[in-house]
C-alpha cells in the first residue's frame, strides 16, 4: 500500500468515526463533513442529535418539529441516503422517540415512508382515528407490505403444509381402488426383476378414504394487544394462505377482552388486518372458549394461540381450556410472537403451565411456521428453535 493509499484508508476511517460520534468537540476525530455526508449527519441529527456543534459549526439538537410537510422531507432525504433496512429502523426510531404516530395521519406522510411490518402496526393502532384522506393511502402501504410477505412466504407454506397433509393421509394397507400406483411403484424399485421386466410390489402406499374426504381444520386465536402488532400482521399473510388451500377449513380469531370471528375475511388479509383494533386488554380464556365452541372434530383440528400470554381473564379457566382441547384430540400449538423481532417479552408462568400441558409455548420466526404447522398436522414433535 502506497502512502496515498494509507492516508485516504486513514481519511476514510476519521470520516466513519465522525459520523457515528456525531461531531462536536467530544469527538476527537477533527473532521469536517460537507456535500453528501453534511447532508446525511443532519438527517441523522434531526433524530438522534443531543446538542453539541454540527459540522458547520451550529448547535446540533433533535427534533423534526411538528410540520408534516418537513417530516415528508426528512423521510425522503433518509431514503436516498440509507439502505431500506436502515430506513426502517430510523422511521421506527422516529415514531417511537419523537412521538411522530399522528403524523402519519398525513398523506403525504404515508407516501414518502419506506412500508414496513412495524409501520402497518403503527397504521393498525391508529386505524379508528385514520381520516378519509388518508385512509386509502393507508390501505395502499399495507397492500405492499401484505405483498411482500406473501410473495416470501406463500409458496413455501402452500408446499409445506400440502406435503403433510398427503403424509398424514398415507396408509400401508390401502384397499385396492386407493393405491397410489406411482408411489408404490418408486417405494419397490428396489425389487425389480429384469427377467420378468416387473417390479414386484412388498410394501403398497395409498390413503385412506376417510383421511382423503375429511378436510383438516386450522383455527388461528390471535391476541390483537399492542405488544402483539408485528405478530397479527403475520398472521394474518398466513391465513389467507392457509384458507386458500382446499385441503384445509382455516378460521381466524382475533381478541383483546373482545372476541372478532374474521374468517370471512380471510380472502384478503388486507381487510384482516383493518378488521382488528391493536391494543387494550387481554382475555385468552374467552377466546379459546369461542374457539372450543366452534371445534367439530378434535382428532383433525390445530389450534394455534399467538399471545405473549398476559392473561387478563381467568388463568386457571384458560388452563383447563387447553387441556380438555388436548384431551379431546385438539393439536395445541402456543406462539409466544410471530415475528422476526427475536426474543419477546412474555408471561413465563403461563408458558411453563401450558408446557406442563404437554403444549409447549415458544417464539416463532415467518420462515419456521410452515414446518410448525406441518408438524402439527402430522402430529409429530414440533420444531421448537
Amino acid at each position: 500500500m502506497t502512502e496515498t493509499d494509507r492516508e485516504a484508508a486513514g481519511g476514510d476511517r476519521l470520516r466513519r468515526w465522525r459520523m457515528v460520534l456525531g461531531g462536536g468537540e467530544a469527538d476527537g476525530t477533527g473532521r469536517v463533513l460537507s456535500g453528501r455526508d453534511a447532508a446525511m449527519d443532519g438527517a441523522l441529527a434531526a433524530l438522534y442529535g443531543g446538542g453539541g456543534a454540527g459540522a458547520r459549526g451550529q448547535e446540533r439538537s433533535g427534533g423534526l418539529g411538528g410540520s408534516a410537510p418537513r417530516v415528508a422531507r426528512w423521510l425522503g432525504d433518509i431514503r436516498s441516503y440509507f439502505p431500506a433496512p436502515v430506513v426502517q429502523v430510523m422511521q421506527r426510531d422516529a415514531i417511537e422517540r419523537l412521538g411522530l404516530a399522528t403524523l402519519l395521519l398525513e398523506p403525504e406522510m404515508l407516501e414518502a415512508v419506506e412500508p414496513d411490518v412495524h409501520l402497518v402496526g403503527t397504521l393498525l393502532s391508529l386505524n379508528k382515528a385514520l381520516p378519509d384522506t388518508t385512509r386509502e393511502t393507508a390501505r395502499a402501504v399495507v397492500r405492499a407490505v401484505v405483498g411482500q410477505l406473501e410473495r416470501r412466504l406463500a409458496a413455501r407454506t402452500r408446499a409445506t403444509v400440502t406435503g403433510a397433509l398427503d403424509r398424514a393421509s398415507r396408509t400401508s394397507r390401502p384397499r385396492h381402488r386407493d393405491i397410489d400406483w406411482d408411489r408404490t411403484i418408486r417405494a419397490n424399485l428396489k425389487n425389480y426383476l429384469p427377467e420378468y421386466r416387473t417390479v414386484v410390489p412388498e410394501r403398497l402406499v395409498g390413503h385412506t378414504r376417510a383421511a382423503r374426504s375429511v378436510r383438516k381444520e386450522v383455527v388461528l386465536c390471535i391476541d390483537q394487544s399492542g405488544s402483539m402488532a408485528a405478530s397479527v400482521v403475520f398472521a394474518s399473510v398466513f391465513g389467507a394462505v392457509l384458507a386458500s388451500m382446499r385441503s384445509l377449513a382455516t378460521r381466524l380469531v382475533v381478541f383483546d377482552t373482545a372476541v372478532v370471528d374474521l374468517t370471512d375475511q380471510l380472502d384478503d388479509p388486507v381487510d384482516v388486518l383493518f378488521g382488528t383494533q391493536l391494543g387494550g386488554g387481554t382475555d385468552i380464556n374467552r377466546a379459546l372458549a369461542y374457539c372450543q365452541s366452534r371445534i367439530t372434530r378434535p382428532a383433525d383440528t390445530v389450534v394455534v394461540l399467538i399471545s405473549d400470554l398476559y392473561e387478563g381473564g381467568i388463568r386457571d379457566e384458560m388452563l383447563k381450556r387447553v387441556a380438555a382441547m388436548k384431551a379431546a384430540g385438539v393439536e395445541f400449538v402456543a406462539l409466544l410472537a410471530l415475528s422476526d423481532e427475536g426474543a419477546p417479552a412474555y408471561d413465563r408462568e403461563h408458558a411453563a403451565a401450558l408446557a406442563a400441558l404437554g403444549a409447549p409455548a415458544f417464539a416463532c420466526t415467518p420462515d419456521l411456521f410452515p414446518e410448525v404447522m406441518a408438524a402439527a398436522l402430522e402430529k409429530r414433535p414440533l420444531p421448537v428453535p
